[in-house]
């Protein structure tokens, strides 16, 4: 390994950490966002590099101040890793490239430096949480990237998101505290940190109501971080009052980086050292990733708003990434992580033709947005094509992921059969949803006050198609994003008896 590929994990948080003070000096239209752009797309490529690398079998250590595991900190990028790392370095630089004429709508110009800064924070929060091979340093980096969150999310022009993120903050702190009991509690009964000294350590403790309860408080606050239903609440409103680009970004990564560590604690950790915890992660799951599939997609195709049926729409796609991990199976992982890839394919392109339509329209309600494919073709279509890969349709990245779960579903059997049908019929639900949007803006009549509506800006409609081409490739070229995925299901799996 070459001496600057060793520090890739290090500067996947290094880089953007560093820069971001920097970035709240900087004055001038323009160069906050130019400054930011740069360093998330330097993430991008090092992420790029790491997967490049995870693809021929490496996993990539780093060891902080040369200090040896478990006394030091140690960073690790393995096949799971490199998938959400792809997944946040991506979004962010995608959003950011089509963010500066959105941001500078919604955001005066002496607050974008700061605003810059806290999304800066954001990334290196959500890429420390997936690098760092520390329990502790999990929660330390949740904080950092919850709190530079919740800024980002307020930082916009509508006062809803106070309230939001607000709820937000209450939510996510005591999700944060419940991971961190669990955290104290494991180390309470081992005397480490380090992950992977947990593992090894943790069967000596396993017969402990301690690390029975440690591992409950682990589940319940992740799950309340990843908007798990029915501890979902904090989501929609977030997701709907928050900028327009800050949505992009969070949709795209936030809750998966939560379920990330879920799945990860649990089949290394937990299942191979608790006696049938795999059952009892399947029987506490299973029923509420199928409950938040049903209820996200009924609930979405209810809603007049666009964002808040998208932001519903995440909810049953949570559910589907948490159903393929409570099978506890290869295939069912494989599809769970497949599905993180594409459905931040398919949402943050989605969200990002609402920020094109944002541009033009004063509301996302939908009867506003009536015959708006009349004066925004493009935008539409990419929003369409965002849209076939949210329900699966084939040839898209959904359809891939999708098909992964089916197969995971029906090698169960009896209850496969019922889960599958669950599959097709929230898929359904979704062509309902996503209908709603077509008929209106293609067979809608459009009002008179939209007589001047024309094309999102430039930059902005060009990222939102290179989303919507990704969603279509990688339904026909699922070579990556399936081979990391099932390298990193056979290593959790390797460590579930």
């Amino acid at each position: 390994m070459s001496g600057w590929e060793s520090h890739l994990p290090a500067l996947q948080v290094i880089a953007p950490m560093i820069l971001a003070p920097v970035v709240m000096m900087l004055a001038g239209r323009g160069v906050a966002w130019g400054v930011t752009t740069l360093v998330s797309a330097y993430a991008f490529f090092n992420a790029i590099s790491l997967a490049a690398g995870a693809l021929a079998g490496r996993t990539f250590t780093y060891k902080l101040g040369s200090w040896e595991p478990p006394h030091g900190i140690e960073l690790h990028v393995d096949a799971l890793s490199a998938v959400l790392l792809l997944v946040i370095t991506g979004a962010s630089t995608l959003a950011l490239i089509a963010a500066e004429r959105s941001i500078s709508a919604q955001i005066e110009v002496d607050r974008q430096p700061l605003f810059y800064a806290a999304w800066l924070l954001a990334l290196a929060g959500l890429s420390g949480i997936v690098v760092t091979g520390d329990a502790f340093n999990i929660f330390v980096f949740m904080e950092i990237a919850s709190l530079a969150s919740y800024i980002l999310i307020a930082g916009g022009p509508d006062r809803r998101a106070l309230p939001a993120v607000f709820k937000y903050l209450i939510i996510g702190t005591i999700g944060a505290t419940f991971y961190l009991i669990g955290v104290g509690l494991i180390y309470l009964m081992t005397g480490t940190l380090n992950i992977a000294d947990i593992v090894q350590r943790l069967p000596l403790a396993a017969d402990q109501n301690s690390v029975l309860a440690a591992v409950g408080f682990i589940t319940v606050g992740l799950a309340l971080k990843a908007a798990v239903f029915p501890l979902h609440v904090w989501l929609p409103n977030a997701y709907t009052y928050a900028p327009h680009m800050v949505t992009v970004f969070l949709a795209a990564c936030s809750t998966k980086v939560q379920l990330y560590v879920l799945i990860r604690m649990d089949f290394i950790a937990f299942q191979p050292n608790l006696a049938d915890h795999a059952l009892q992660f399947a029987q506490f799951l299973m029923p509420l990733a199928a409950l938040g599939i049903v209820v996200g997609s009924a609930v979405a195709i209810f809603e007049q708003n666009l964002k808040r049926l998208f932001a519903f729409s995440s909810i049953a796609q949570i559910g589907y990434i948490l159903l393929g991990a409570s099978l506890v199976s290869e295939t069912g992982l494989i599809s769970s992580i497949v599905h993180m890839f594409n459905h931040a394919l398919a949402k943050g392109t989605l969200f990002l033709a609402a920020a094109g339509l944002a541009m033009h329209f004063s509301s996302l309600t939908l009867s506003d947005l009536a015959g708006a494919a009349k004066r925004m073709p493009w935008t539409l279509a990419a929003m369409v094509a965002a849209g076939l890969s949210l329900i699966g349709i084939p040839g898209t990245a959904g359809f891939v992921s999708k098909w992964y779960l089916l197969s995971a579903v029906l090698e169960r059997g009896g209850l496969g059969y019922a889960l599958a049908a669950l599959i097709v019929i929230s898929s359904l639900m979704a062509v309902i949803y996503i209908w709603r949007i077509v008929e209106t803006a293609y067979f809608g009549e459009p009002g008179t006050d939209t007589a001047t509506v024309r094309e999102a800006p430039s930059i902005l409609l060009a990222a939102t198609w290179v989303g919507a081409l990704a969603n279509v490739y990688f339904g026909l070229q699922p070579h990556v994003p399936a081979t990391l995925a099932a390298s990193a299901a056979q290593l959790l799996m390797g460590s579930t008896p």
